[in-house]
């Protein structure tokens, strides 16, 4: 019995001591092993896409849908601040984002001007014949040749003359007893400019001259050849155009809205296409008072001295004017182009405050060329978003925070609002029946609510692949026009359908460039919904209302992308109720959408697209 207690005595030890053993090998481990967990799971990143929501991956990268840069959904902590939006040091560097500290420095706008070399007009010269009659011989007989003063350029035969001088032999023969009568007779050969010592010959030889040499009046460059031989030709008949090249003029291309940048005396650097490695440099002498109405630009005019031949009429130029913008010896708050994003009249940037980033509206001033001035909203020593703004501006809208599209912050709609480009086709049918409320929706809103973008002119270097897809878009618009012109709103209904199925082969990956990625966004938004809403009504009058916006956006898409071609934009004053309407065509030729057969020819060429 005694010993049966003993043994029961030691199981229960070592039981114990078992129990005892585990929780100290094992039950601590678990437990450090969930703390450990713990803060991985706290420290895990979600990226997702700004325009795909539904797009979800633990690390960055581009959205599988539309090619647009990832970007952090979950913050690293929340700041004091409800309108701040957090984001941690790591999540800054893997989405590319930078800042940069505001300054002040002299503010100078660049205007880039394009030009010809020309023909200096004071120095161009019409050599016409004094002498009526028939071109004999012919001695400069290309353009191009150079000629000096007193040159003969061809001899002429001339009945008129040949009489004229008989009468003056005649006249000679009783010169003593009419003495007036031969006076008039020479007076007339001095009108043909037939010199003093060419009279004193025809009477010394008592013969009249067959054939006079018609000379050159001035030095310099045949630049055209008017007559051939045999030509009969009047008295003071133009027969070459001579031209002085030792002194040219550069003439620069100059917009209505480079106008107020540029004045006579301006510094101008420019440089000449077939002179590679070469700048030039002078001084805008002349700037044309009116417009040309066809190019709606006026020239600016550069005088060169070009004794050396160098510089050729019609050679390509390219200049610089640079202006100082701020007062004298004051600096300007002077940001980059890619700190700031624009809605309607409304300019933000980022400002970065701690580890997070709140939206401020700024008063713009000038453009220079990368840059703006700011003139208000701003303080030297703020630090804001230089590369990334909209990475930014898409995180905090999904954040439901003040953002550039919601100034007021809370829930927003994401995503293209069923206008997908490019996704699965699954998601896709799964948006394609919509209820009558949200197509309303996505109707485009009056002209004061339209995305704004003015500030989107510069052309943008693009892939050969996006712009041979903008151009089958920009081909669809074309019929969807002419459809409109001939009044034919069925037609019209059926092309718009198919632009907006064009539009969705359009692959928005193909913008490697953050800059245009952005642009591309907002404008193909546009066109699909006024493409979408012309396919979803019969009424003409609604159709053209929606092909006035859809034609606002694409011509900036035109200016921004190109399409590989000439591009014409034209405008009606009439459409609109008077407040007027642009329209693109592959030619000059007027032919109204807006009014069709009513008023066809009713309109202009405003601008040329190259």
């Amino acid at each position: 019995m005694k010993t049966k207690n003993k043994n029961l005595l030691k199981t229960a030890g070592i039981l114990v001591i078992g129990i005892l053993l585990g929780w100290l090998l094992f039950g601590g481990g678990v437990k450090q092993a969930e703390k450990h967990d713990h803060s991985d799971d706290v420290a895990e990143q979600i990226w997702t896409c700004s325009m795909h929501p539904q797009i979800r991956r633990n690390e960055p990268g581009n959205c599988p849908i539309c090619g647009m840069d990832l970007i952090p959904l979950e913050t690293a902590s929340e700041g004091s601040d409800p309108n701040s939006y957090q984001m941690s040091e790591d999540a800054l560097k893997l989405a590319n984002i930078t800042t940069m500290i505001v300054g002040a420095s002299n503010a100078t706008k660049e205007i880039r001007l394009n030009g010809k070399v020309q023909i200096d007009e004071r120095n161009a010269y019409s050599q016409s014949t004094h002498i009526p009659g028939r071109i004999e011989q012919i001695t400069v007989n290309f353009t191009g040749e150079k000629v000096g003063r007193g040159q003969i350029l061809a001899t002429v035969y001339s009945p008129e003359l040949v009489t004229a001088q008989e009468e003056l032999l005649q006249a000679a023969s009783i010169k003593e007893s009419q003495p007036e009568l031969f006076e008039a007779a020479k007076e007339k050969l001095r009108n043909w400019k037939i010199g003093q010592a060419q009279i004193d010959q025809i009477i010394a030889n008592k013969k009249p001259i067959q054939r006079f040499s018609i000379r050159a009046d001035v030095n310099g460059i045949v630049t055209k050849k008017m007559v051939d031989l045999g030509d009969y030709v009047e008295r003071g008949m133009p027969i070459y155009e001579i031209s002085d090249l030792s002194k040219v003029w550069v003439l620069f291309d100059l917009y209505e809205s480079e106008l107020a940048w540029v004045k006579e005396g301006s510094e101008i650097e420019y440089t000449v296409n077939s002179l590679p490695g070469e700048t030039f440099t002078g001084k805008i002498s002349f700037i044309d008072p009116l417009i040309n109405p066809q190019t709606r630009v006026a020239s600016a005019r550069v005088e060169v001295n070009n004794k050396d031949g160098r510089l050729k009429p019609e050679m390509f130029a390219s200049g610089i004017v640079k202006n100082k913008i701020g007062k004298v010896d004051s600096k300007e708050i002077v940001i980059p182009r890619s700190a700031v994003l624009w809605t309607g009249k409304r300019s933000v940037v980022y400002i970065k405050e701690g580890s997070g980033f709140k939206m401020r509206e700024i008063n713009l001033g000038p453009a220079l060329g990368d840059g703006y001035i700011v003139k208000d909203g701003l303080e030297i020593g703020e630090e804001i978003v230089s590369n990334g703004t909209f990475t930014i501006d898409a995180a905090v809208q999904l954040a439901g925070k003040p953002s550039m599209m919601n100034p007021e912050g809370g829930a927003v709609v994401t995503g293209h609002a069923g206008m997908d480009m490019g996704g699965d086709k699954n998601e896709k049918s799964s948006k394609t029946e919509m209820s009558a409320e949200e197509m309303k929706n996505m109707d485009v809103p009056k002209t004061e609510n339209v995305t704004d973008h003015s500030k989107m002119e510069k052309r943008i270097v693009v892939s050969k692949d996006f712009q041979n897809q903008l151009k089958k878009v920009f081909d669809q618009y074309i019929l969807l026009k002419n459809a409109f012109t001939k009044d034919d709103n069925n037609s019209a209904q059926k092309t718009a359908q198919e632009l907006v199925n064009v539009m969705t082969k359009v692959e928005m990956k193909l913008l490697t460039d953050q800059e245009a990625h952005n642009h591309w966004m907002l404008i193909s938004k546009e066109i699909n919904a006024s493409a979408t809403s012309i396919s979803k009504t019969s009424d003409i009058a609604v159709q053209r209302n929606h092909f006035k916006h859809l034609s606002a956006h694409l011509i900036k898409a035109v200016k921004l992308f190109g399409v590989d071609q000439q591009v014409y934009v034209l405008f009606c004053p009439m459409a609109d109720g008077n407040k007027g309407a642009y329209w693109l065509s592959r030619s000059k030729e007027i032919k109204n959408p807006y009014f069709g057969e009513a008023m066809l020819t009713c309109g202009e060429v405003t601008k040329e697209i190259k």
